[in-house]
Parts: structure tokens; C-alpha cells; sequence
């Protein structure tokens, strides 16, 4: 559900001579905040908690309205609107839901993949659309967007050779992958994930091994294997070429980025295009899912683990061809079945 009042707020300033302050009454604040509650059921444990969380929606809300302001005047090529996260604040939202986390210092991948020509590529490419992406997911309140990211990467791969298309554990992941590295929902990394598969002969179907969102104890269990995987591919770290021709040829790829400015946390629609994103510094596990052009602005199609209220019923357009803008050409990777 889209925040209308937020749309009809920013058009009023566009004529407004107050557009720098964009100061909120406190009904329209009051409308907006109990909007927000009823459409993500919050119900707060006393009234001190719910004015501090109502006093850092009001910062969201000014920002998220200086922003469309941006947007409807040409100046950016993305909206951000209200979501489950606006009660957050960027620090709140960063330690909780971003849990990416690369410990080693090298590379664990047994090859790379470094072919980055993109000459007879076709210009749009979207595996969303060939059976072999499973819905939106939600990692809820747990930093486990690493085993999501893993986890859609294998479920192409999977449906690739086999023709079906397998709800694979997140859970699986995230309790029985710490021997080689993984911290559940206090962070992990894709190919650590992956190198316990292989290890381990396989992966559960979330039927078999549903997502809690919480660290529990390893339950693997051997004749619930969904999937198994023998080796994972490095993509030649900082070459969008390189991934472009990942995502065209082998199929959705595990990707980590840098989300963690405010404009990623209430992004709804256009092409992310943020500057202040960095290359190297990387906090959050997703899944490149294709590519394209929108208005003439190249984009990467990525799946994100965060629900279908947020963004594009899910996922995101990601800037492409723009020096590898957020890292996401920094590490990808890929299974291979």
C-alpha cells in the first residue's frame, strides 16, 4: 500500500515558497503516523515508546518528502515512500536487516568468472519471468539476507538443470552453517553458504525446514534434500561486464551491495541511483535477477529479502554501467549445480 498523503504533501510544496523547512502539521504527521500503523499492524508496549518511534517517523517523513520533491522535479531518477521500516532510524534499520558480512581475505571460489563480453547479450534479460525465481521472501528481523541471497542463486541454478523450481531453506542456513563462517542472524556471507552445501551434500526444502528468524540448532535433515550444489564462481570483482554476462548466461546471481543510505531503506520505484553508495564497503546479501533500460537508465534487476511491501513489490532497479555504483559487481557469485 502506498502512502497517497505523502505523494499529495510533496506536490503542495512543489508550489510552495516554504519548500526548504517542509515543515509537517501535526495532523498531517498524525495522519500519516496512524496510516502507517494500521497498514504494518504496529501496536507499541507503552505511549513512551510510541512517541519516541512517532518522532523518528516524523525525520523519515521529511526526508522521504525532500526527496520526491527531487524526484518530481527532475533531479532524481527514483521515489522513496513510507514502509515497514519507517519507524526506524538508519542505524536501527542498518544493524538489524543488513548482514552481509566477509571475513575471509581471500577468495574461497574455485574459478572466476571472467568472460565480460556483453556484445551479443540481449539488451533485456529477466529470469523473474522463466520459472526459475521463487516470490518474494522476508528475513524479517534477522541479519540473514546472506542465506537468501545464497539460497535464490541456488534455486535458479537448480531450476536451470532440473526444470523445477524448489523453495530452498533460508533456516537450513542459517543453524547449521557457522563451522565455516556464518553467524546466522548476526551476519554471514554467500560463499560460505555454499561451501557448506557442498560440504555438506546438499541443502533442505523450506517445506521440510521453514524460515523462523531466529538461530536455533542445526536440523538438517538428509532425506529433505532440495538441492545440492558441487562448486560456486567468483564474477570477476568490479566488472558490471563481467556480471552482465553472469546474469545473461548462467542465471541469477548472488550479489553484495551497499545499502545502507536512507534513500535504499524507503526506496519504491525508478532507478536507485545513489552517489554516496561505496564500492568496497558492503553490508547487504541480494540476488541479480536480470537487467535492462528504464527512460534511457540502465538497471540491474535485483530480488531483495525484505517483503513485498517494500520497493518494487520486492525487488529494486539498481543503476548499471555507473562504476559499478553500490558495489554490486564488488562480489558476486554463483553456484553451480
Amino acid at each position: 500500500m502506498k502512502f497517497t498523503l505523502v505523494l499529495g504533501l510533496a506536490l503542495v510544496a512543489l508550489t510552495s515558497a516554504h519548500i526548504p523547512s517542509m515543515l509537517l502539521t501535526e495532523g498531517e504527521l498524525e495522519a500519516q503516523f496512524e496510516q502507517f500503523k494500521s497498514t504494518f499492524g504496529r501496536v507499541y508496549p507503552s505511549p513512551e515508546i510510541e512517541l519516541h518511534r512517532k518522532s523518528i517517523f516524523r525525520a523519515n517523513l521529511q526526508f522521504i518528502l525532500r526527496h520526491n520533491i527531487d524526484y518530481f522535479n527532475g533531479d532524481s531518477t527514483f521515489s522513496v515512500s513510507v514502509n515497514n521500516f519507517t519507524d526506524l532510524s538508519n542505524e536501527e534499520f542498518r544493524a538489524t536487516f543488513n548482514g552481509y558480512r566477509r571475513l575471509a581475505a581471500v577468495s574461497l571460489a574455485d574459478s572466476v568468472h571472467a568472460d565480460n563480453d556483453v556484445e551479443a547479450l540481449p539488451a533485456t534479460v529477466d529470469w523473474t519471468t522463466k520459472g526459475v525465481v521463487t516470490p518474494i521472501k522476508n528475513q524479517q528481523q534477522c541479519g540473514s539476507c546472506w542465506a537468501f541471497s545464497a539460497v535464490a542463486s541456488m534455486e535458479g541454478q537448480h531450476a536451470l538443470k532440473t526444470g523445477k523450481l524448489v523453495s530452498l531453506s533460508e533456516q537450513n542456513l542459517v543453524d547449521c552453517s557457522a563451522a565455516e563462517g556464518d553467524m546466522g542472524c548476526s551476519g554471514g556471507w554467500m560463499d560460505y553458504a555454499f561451501k557448506y552445501v557442498i560440504q555438506n551434500r546438499g541443502i533442505d526444502t523450506e517445506a521440510s525446514y521453514p524460515y523462523k528468524a531466529i538461530d536455533e540448532s542445526c536440523e538438517f535433515k538428509r532425506n529433505s534434500v532440495g538441492a545440492t550444489i558441487h562448486s560456486f564462481v567468483d564474477v570477476k570483482t568490479g566488472d558490471e561486464s563481467a556480471l552482465q554476462n553472469a546474469v545473461a548466461s548462467i542465471g541469477p546471481i548472488s550479489v553484495a551491495i551497499d545499502a545502507a543510505q536512507p534513500s535504499f531503506q524507503f526506496y519504491s520505484s525508478g532507478v536507485y541511483n545513489e552517489p554516496d553508495c561505496s564500492t568496497e564497503i558492503l553490508d547487504h546479501g541480494v540476488t541479480a535477477v536480470g537487467y535492462g533500460t528504464l527512460n534511457g537508465a540502465p538497471y540491474w534487476k535485483v530480488k531483495n529479502s525484505w517483503g513485498t511491501s517494500w520497493g518494487r513489490k520486492g525487488y529494486i532497479f539498481m543503476s548499471r554501467n555507473k562504476q559499478n555504483q553500490c558495489g554490486i559487481a564488488t562480489k558476486a557469485s554463483y553456484p553451480v549445480v
